[in-house]
């Protein structure tokens, strides 16, 4: 009962956001080409999401080795559609990357037009990559980051799998550095039956980006490798640590 009352409240939310976001890309387009309002209140949305529920806990490990003047393409691996959400703990004004199903979901898609994100069609792997780099570098040029789930879809044990070249190449391209990001317990804030997990608790672990330098050092492959690796362990870490916690309870 009390999942679906927060399930009511999230949609009288998201409809009054979405009309404040509308507004404010009508009004500040002429001097917000990088639609930094618009991903401001989207933060502010956030926010109030993780803020209502008492018992959920929201910790972001990191945050110093972020540079707000630069521009990133950002990975993260992927559990579940709350990792969307938990990103916005990231001091960035960013767009994301996503499938064009993605686009005709209710809510989630109307947001995603007016953030300006990027809509791929996963079934064509060749033009996908091409609109990738195209549409990733105008946003860089525009005082954007770019936001990518490597894996190019959800991890269904949890564990952080196989790189997808896409974010990689952006990098390589728009000569910008990659900003890994890991995260933990998102997977667990919604229970099978979709009600919500009440005592929930989100790591969000930042790890120290690849120097644009070393991105266009390395091949692509290499390069992945490297990133992935780093995720892994950071991921492992952020499980040690909180197993260590719960056992000193």
């Amino acid at each position: 009962m009390l999942s679906a009352l927060y399930y009511l409240l999230l949609v009288l939310l998201c409809t009054l956001f979405m009309i404040l976001s509308a507004l404010a890309l009508v009004v500040c387009y002429p001097f917000d080409r990088g639609r930094r309002t618009v991903h401001e209140l989207s933060r502010i949305l956030v926010r109030i999401f993780f803020f209502l529920p008492p018992f959920w806990r929201q910790r972001v490990i990191g945050r110093e080795l972020i540079d707000r003047k630069k521009r990133y393409v950002i990975v993260i691996n992927h559990n579940t559609v709350i990792d969307i959400p938990a990103l916005y703990y990231i001091p960035l004004n960013f767009r994301w990357v996503s499938k064009r199903e993605v686009f005709k979901t209710p809510f989630f898609g109307q947001f995603l037009l007016l953030h300006g994100d990027i809509c791929i069609d996963r079934g064509h792997a060749a033009e996908a990559l091409e609109q990738l780099v195209r549409d990733g570098k105008k946003w860089i040029s525009r005082g954007a980051s770019v936001a990518i789930f490597p894996e190019g879809t959800r991890s269904k044990d949890g564990e952080i799998h196989r790189f997808k070249a896409g974010a990689f190449t952006l990098a390589k391209e728009a000569g910008a550095e990659i900003l890994p990001v890991v995260l933990d317990g998102t997977k667990t804030l919604i229970k099978k039956n979709l009600a919500f997990n009440w005592g929930n608790r989100i790591t969000v672990r930042v790890l120290p980006p690849v120097p644009a330098e070393r991105v266009a050092a390395l091949e692509t492959h290499e390069l992945m490798q490297e990133v992935h690796e780093r995720m892994c362990t950071a991921l492992g870490e952020v499980r040690n640590e909180k197993l260590k916690v719960k056992d000193q309870k």
